[in-house]
């Protein structure tokens, strides 16, 4: 009787081994949580530049004065009758 009960705890703890520590174990779990983690906040990044991708399309298609800014800034345009003066700093 006592051989029928050390071979069931014996079967039992490598039960449970495999559960904790085998393929879809603790290990894995963890692994997995960081994956989410990682890609929850790769997803919140992403959210964040689709919103103000939406905010400038939208200031685009109501106004003038987000393509009359983008001109000036990344072109370099100026009205007719205006002075172009750049300050360069330094380093």
């Amino acid at each position: 009787m006592k051989f029928v009960t050390a071979a069931l705890i014996a079967l039992l703890a490598l039960v449970q081994a495999e559960l904790w520590f085998g393929k879809g174990g603790l290990p894995r779990v963890w692994g997995l949580q960081a994956q989410l983690r990682e890609q929850q906040a790769a997803n919140d990044a992403a959210r964040a530049r689709n919103e103000q991708l939406q905010a400038e399309v939208s200031d685009l298609k109501e106004g003038l004065e987000m393509v009359e800014e983008k001109a000036r800034l990344e072109l370099g345009m100026v009205k007719p009758d205006e002075i172009l003066v750049q300050v360069q700093t330094r380093r």
